[in-house]
Formats: structure tokens, C-alpha cells, sequence
């Protein structure tokens, strides 16, 4: 889930178990059926001529999680391997720190040609700002050519399609979870400020971004940061844009961008919030009381997987943050899985992709078992419905129905393949501006000689 999806900064391992099914009138579970589906499966397998090692490379053990928790008939051997049937599963797991991960996968990707069978890469993993470095290149496959249909895709939502759809059309890629994102705030400063907690009623303080800014202030007066850091609220302008960020091989900085920085240099200067690095220890302290932070904006995987929640004192094991719209819809992350051309377990790659992004009972498992909200719209939009499900971590309250209202209007138009360098040297130059190092023009020129040295071919 975790998009970026937190990559190797994943804060928490998901443990997850299959719910069983009621099978006391004697009918085969839903978990049999997939039990049993996967046994011919792996018979089919092992009288074909496809590989006996299923190759992986991943950033973290968000996926590898996810295999071992609900794909039927997978047997973990140790940390890095793990067994289907007679195949051997090998997971090749390089953090993304320094683009290590990329320039790990790319070394491999340019000998899969040459390499020997066992060695090949099967599957490998993206994310939204980089897909498209790949989807539009020879190493990932069609899925068609995997024998997976349009028919078989119909429940997902477009947008995740979208994102690994290349040039000429061809659908290069699948996803398990959709990320739209919502504002989690701390129900017990909620309720001290403002009177209640309901999401309701907290949405009207923070409905746009001028309202956002007065509540900033009243936040301010009683002692809270509304968010940690100006960085905190990147993602949802950054989603909101209308322009690409390369525009005829010219670096374009969209309004909606500057606009951002225009806001935060004024929520920076007024003292409402931080200059955090994401992920940092200062950015983190709000998961507790004592850090006094109001909110934070995230998807799913933020709440249930990176924000302490099973840690004693924190917020999140608490129950106490509760989630609304917030001023904009955004989605943030997640994780798609990609067939490399030239794997040699084209079936079984086609079932994985299949049971985790488009099987239904075993998406409705992953949002019980891990409190993802998954790719499969009619399951989504009655679960949003369903009272019987709810969020330990926001206390009891079912936010499903906030994430189907944002998931719908996403527009990924505007992506292109060098939206992960620009997001990240963008926010890195704007943080000296913010901090009060350089000068707004001075802080534009780092951004664009940053940009220009990672992508040469690029002008500005």
C-alpha cells in the first residue's frame, strides 16, 4: 500500500491471516475453493515447462506480505524465500533509498535478455511516480499477452489503470489497492477546540485552503501545529495540477505548485507549521500526544501502517485519529505489479496478478485482515456501506465512504516519467526557501539545476 508508498521507510510488517469462511453446512469455504484452485495451479505447473524459481524484486515486505497472508498455497521458507508448489519464490528486496532500488532492478532488467531461466525476473514492482519509466519501455510485458482480459479488470478503478498504460495503449501493469487520501485528524484536540470530533463538522474547518489557513491559527493559539510539516500538504496540490512537469523536454512548474509555495511559505512564517523532512523524527513526534499535531494528510496505508499504531501511547493504538475530506481530493502511492518480458512462469504470474488485484473475496480479506482499500470498486462501495466494519485506528469509524468519494474524481492526465525526480528536487529546494536560506528565485534555480543534472536531456 505503501506508495511515495512509504517504500523501504514501511513502518510496520502486516501479519495478516485468510478469514475462513463459514463452512459448518458442510459447503467448500471460500478460502477451499481458492485452496483447491491454487493445488491445480501448481499441478498445472509442474507439468509445464515454465521455471522452477519465481523471481521478485521488491522495495519492502509490503507485497511480500501480501502473498504470504492471501495467495493460497504459499509456504514461507525464510526471509527472502518462500515456496509455491514446486516452485521457489525468491524475493529480492532493495530499499529506495538513493534510487537503490531502481538502479538495482535496471541492472538487472538489461541482462534478463541473457540470463539464465532461473534467473530471470518474473515480477517486479512500481510505483506511481516512476511507472511510467518502465510501462514505456520493451521490459514489461502486455498483460494480454499474460491471457488476463478487460473482462477480468472490470471492477478496478480506472485511475490505477491509468498509471500503467503506456504510449500505445497497452495495459502494462496491475494493482491490488487504490490510494485515494483523506485528512486524519486527532479526535481528542478535535473535540478540545472545536467541541466535536464528528467529520462532519470538523470538514467545514478545513473545507479549502483559506479555511485551512484561518484554522491554522486558532490551532496555533491552543498550542497544535495543524499539520508537522509544509510538506505535509504537498501531495494534494501536487495532484491538483493541470500541466505536466516536462513540457516538450522543458521543465514546467505548474500554478498549482507555486500556489503551494505561496501557502506554505505563509503557514512557515506565521509559525502554524514545520519545515520537517518527511519521515523524520520531528515529522513523526505528532503520532503521539505530546507532539501536538492536529492532522496529517495520507492514504490508507499512512494510518494503519506507518503511524505507530502498535505502539503503547501513540494516537493510532489508541484509536484516537478520525479522518475527513480535507480541502482537495489526492491520492498518494501505491504498488503495482509488473510481468517482466521474458519470465518463464507466465502462468503463475497471470494467477497472482489475478487472486490479489481481481479475485473479490480475497480483496474484501486484505481491507478486513489490513485495512487496505482496495482495487475493486463494487467491493469498496459496499463495504462503505457495511456497519460492521471499522477502523480500530480511527476509532471505530468506517472511512471507506470518504475514500470512494475521492477515488472517482482522480486525474492522472498530467503524469509523466520524471515526476519522481521533480516532486523530490522540488521539495528539497523549497525547503531553503521555507527555512529562510535562499531566495525564492535562488531556491527555483536549485530546483532546475538539480533537475537538468539528473536529466540532462531536459531544458529549462
Amino acid at each position: 500500500m505503501k506508495k511515495k508508498i512509504v517504500s523501504a521507510l514501511l513502518c510496520l510488517s502486516m501479519a495478516a491471516t485468510m478469514l475462513a469462511g463459514c463452512g459448518s453446512d458442510g459447503k467448500e469455504t471460500n478460502t477451499e475453493k481458492k485452496d483447491n484452485t491454487q493445488q491445480e495451479a501448481g499441478a498445472d505447473n509442474a507439468e509445464s515447462d515454465e521455471g522452477k524459481v519465481l523471481n521478485i524484486y521488491v522495495w519492502n515486505e509490503e507485497f511480500k506480505s501480501r502473498v504470504a497472508a492471501h495467495y493460497p498455497g504459499y509456504e514461507e521458507v525464510d526471509a527472502t524465500t518462500g515456496k509455491i508448489g514446486d516452485v521457489t519464490v525468491k524475493w529480492n528486496i532493495t530499499p529506495t533509498d538513493d534510487n537503490a532500488y531502481q538502479n538495482n532492478l535496471d541492472a538487472a532488467l538489461l541482462e534478463q535478455a541473457d540470463a539464465a531461466d532461473d534467473d530471470k525476473i518474473d515480477i517486479f514492482l512500481l510505483e506511481a511516480d516512476y511507472a511510467l519509466k518502465y510501462v514505456n519501455t520493451d521490459y514489461t510485458m502486455p498483460i494480454k499477452e499474460l491471457g488476463i482480459t478487460e473482462e477480468d479488470l472490470a471492477n478496478q478503478y480506472p485511475y490505477t489503470k491509468d498509471i500503467v498504460t503506456d504510449s500505445e495503449g497497452e495495459l502494462k501493469g496491475l494493482s491490488w489497492q487504490a490510494c485515494p487520501g483523506a485528512l486524519f485528524y486527532n479526535r481528542e484536540a478535535a473535540m478540545e477546540i472545536f467541541g466535536t470530533y464528528e467529520p462532519e463538522e470538523i470538514q467545514k474547518y478545513v473545507k479549502d485552503w483559506d479555511t485551512f489557513t484561518e484554522t491554522a491559527k486558532t490551532l496555533k493559539d491552543n498550542g497544535y501545529s495543524i499539520v508537522s510539516s509544509a510538506n505535509d500538504t504537498y501531495r494534494v496540490y501536487s495532484n491538483n495540477v493541470t500541466s505536466k512537469w516536462v513540457e516538450d523536454g522543458k521543465i514546467n512548474i505548474d500554478d498549482n505548485l507555486m500556489k503551494w509555495v505561496e501557502d506554505s511559505k505563509k503557514l512557515v512564517e506565521a509559525g502554524y507549521v514545520g519545515t520537517h523532512d518527511m519521515w523524520s523524527d520531528d515529522w513523526s513526534k505528532g503520532f503521539y500526544p505530546d507532539g501536538k499535531v492536529f492532522a496529517y494528510f495520507g492514504p490508507a496505508w499512512l494510518i494503519n501502517f506507518c503511524m505507530a499504531a502498535d505502539t503503547e501511547g501513540s494516537i493510532a493504538n489508541a484509536g484516537g485519529w478520525a479522518a475527513t475530506e480535507g480541502p482537495q481530493g489526492f491520492y498518494w502511492g501505491g504498488t503495482w505489479i509488473a510481468a517482466a518480458t521474458g519470465t518463464d512462469n507466465p502462468t503463475l504470474v497471470k494467477d497472482i496478478m489475478l487472486t490479489l488485484t481481481a479475485d473479490e473475496d480475497t480483496m474484501i480479506d486484505i481491507v478486513k485482515d489490513d485495512d487496505d482499500f482496495v482495487n475493486n470498486k463494487p467491493a469498496m462501495e459496499a463495504m462503505a456501506e457495511d456497519e460492521s466494519y471499522q477502523s480500530g485506528v480511527l476509532g471505530g469509524q468506517n472511512p471507506l465512504g470518504i475514500f470512494c468519494k475521492g477515488v472517482d474524481d482522480l486525474d492522472l492526465s498530467n503524469l509523466s516519467p520524471y515526476d519522481a525526480g521533480c516532486n523530490e528536487e522540488f521539495q528539497g529546494a523549497m525547503a531553503n526557501y521555507f527555512k529562510g536560506n535562499a531566495t525564492l528565485d535562488e531556491a527555483l534555480d536549485q530546483f532546475y539545476k538539480a533537475v537538468v543534472e539528473k536529466y540532462p536531456e531536459l531544458t529549462y
